[in-house]
């Protein structure tokens, strides 16, 4: 993995908080020597943007704070790589969301401030570098909605993204703050109040309407959500078993090389790929009858790609949304704009479709995939 190194200034959070970037790196001690210069740029990037997030606390602090989250917010959630990104962009079209955006998430503790002035700057670096996104060849753009936990990161030490930084500690991260299993209470608070503040933030950049989420992590997080949230929709993509896991290992071995502080092998990051969603897809799976049946609905990716209009519409309906006749003209747009798009193609080999039957045969059942043979 370590042959493949990115560049240091492509850090997620190298524009993120220097107090927790010093706790990830005093918590976690090593990094390998041949990450050195990237653990310095983080380390001068996060120390010489400190004074713009404080500025951003002075001058917009106060009304942030005064800002009250819509009490019914949607949240996109499913498994990474199950069509979460497509649904979300998707659903962005219609007016009555608000939703992070990509320079909201990679400067969240100055991106008020920064929105007239450096958000130009960095979207023109970004798209020298990256028209699309690494991972599914998505057009990236700092406008489009964007991952809660991206911003996370960059706020906090509690997200499970800073084990892609650190990959030895990889599963505690993910036990910590995707599964919250073993976090102190006082923890859970620390993350509830950052995730609320963040919230609180992007309503107010978004004139106050209602959030669209969309937090792959947040499938393990639904009693917290409803807990926060009582009154929250739940819209769960997902897609068949096989594709996800070779799209996920594919994103997994592309994010490594530039995130990572600490060598991993190719072994170790199969058995997370494998273990992760085992857990994951087993708490949503869980946890899903806790949400009202009228706060809920579910949709396969496959049948999203097919026929969009009416899986939109269906949810609509599901979760007596108002708006779809509406919104209908600027998804149909949308979906115009990426017609040509074509996903990445994964072969899926006999290894593959033997462990993915052993280890996440439950799926199949749950949600009506049909299994595969090996030959």
């Amino acid at each position: 993995m370590s042959d493949r190194r990115g560049r240091s200034s492509e850090h997620p959070v190298a524009l993120g908080s220097f107090r927790s970037w010093l706790r990830l790196l005093m918590r976690n001690r090593t990094v390998d020597p041949a990450f050195l210069p990237r653990a310095l740029f983080v380390t001068a990037t996060t120390l010489l943007t400190a004074p713009l997030r404080a500025w951003e606390s002075v001058r917009h602090g106060r009304a942030v704070r005064g800002t009250t989250i819509h009490p019914e917010p949607v949240f996109i959630i499913g498994h990474w790589r199950s069509g979460t990104t497509h649904l979300q962009n998707l659903l962005c079209q219609d007016p009555q969301f608000g939703f992070l955006s990509t320079f909201q998430a990679m400067v969240p503790g100055f991106c008020l401030s920064g929105e007239r002035i450096l958000k130009p700057f960095l979207a023109r670096q970004a798209a020298r570098r990256y028209p699309t996104r690494l991972i599914d060849n998505i057009p990236l753009t700092f406008d489009a909605p964007q991952e809660d936990e991206f911003a996370m990161a960059a706020l906090s030490d509690q997200s499970f993204l800073h084990g892609f930084t650190f990959p030895r500690r990889a599963d505690e991260y993910f036990d910590r703050y995707v599964m919250f299993d073993g976090l102190a209470s006082l923890e859970r608070a620390n993350w509830v109040r950052t995730y609320l503040g963040m919230l609180k933030k992007v309503t107010l950049s978004q004139g106050g309407r209602r959030l669209l989420s969309k937090c792959c992590a947040h499938s393990a997080r639904i009693p917290t959500l409803l807990k926060l949230f009582p009154r929250a929709r739940f819209i769960h993509i997902h897609r068949d078993p096989y594709d996800v896991f070779a799209s996920t290992l594919y994103m997994h071995t592309t994010v490594y090389p530039r995130s990572q502080l600490q060598h991993v092998s190719s072994e170790r990051i199969r058995a997370n790929v494998l273990t992760f969603y085992e857990r994951l897809m087993k708490r949503l799976l869980d946890d899903w009858d806790a949400i009202p049946p009228d706060q809920r609905t579910m949709v396969r990716f496959e049948d999203l790609e097919r026929s969009p209009m009416e899986q939109l519409a269906s949810i609509y309906d599901a979760l007596h949304l108002p708006g779809y006749a509406t919104a209908e003209p600027a998804f149909r747009r949308y979906l115009d704009s990426v017609s040509g798009y074509r996903k990445n193609a994964y072969r899926i080999d006999d290894r593959t479709i033997e462990v993915v039957n052993s280890r996440w045969g439950f799926v199949f059942d749950a949600l009506g995939y049909k299994m595969r043979k090996s030959l």
